[in-house]
């Protein structure tokens, strides 16, 4: 099983990688979930935007995207086919997604059954449970690590 993590802003990205990316995004979210919503809403295309994915044997099989909020990191449209999930490999995009996000806390948009695996990287509630496309999620916060004194 070959696995390779890619990072990429919008205008390094292949048609079809593009495509890829978008694909398994809509397969979980607008078809698994049943939750239609604006996959494209325009922050694919800003400036700050990163796209990270991970490919086992040429294949898209976990992405995630990362925003510059300004003051604070956000990532999201975190995702893992179907095929892919129990691997692992959702954990480790999540992990290489952290190492993108220097310097800044990070925010996310959980999903609520997802805060304890996303408290596995360091993340912690930020606010109160809200519904989103019908399904509860939780904002969460990963603040900045203090540096190590040497």
């Amino acid at each position: 099983m070959a696995l390779q993590i890619h990072d990429r802003s919008l205008d390094q990205l292949s048609p079809r990688q593009l495509h890829d990316i978008i694909q398994l995004r809509v397969d979980v979210f607008v078809v698994e979930q049943e939750c239609p919503y604006p996959e494209l809403d325009g922050r694919d295309v800003e400036p700050g935007t990163r796209h990270l994915w991970l490919e086992r044997d040429g294949a898209v099989v976990a992405v995630a995207r990362i925003l510059d909020d300004g003051d604070v990191w956000r990532i999201g449209r975190v995702a893992a086919a179907r095929g892919s999930r129990g691997l692992g490999l959702a954990g480790t995009l999540m992990a290489a997604a952290i190492e993108h996000c220097p310097g800044r806390p990070i925010v996310l948009s959980a999903q609520s059954h997802l805060t304890e695996w996303y408290g596995g990287f360091g993340f912690t509630p930020d606010g109160a449970e809200y519904l989103e496309d019908g399904i509860p999620h939780i904002p969460m916060r990963r603040d900045v690590e203090p540096a190590s004194a040497s």
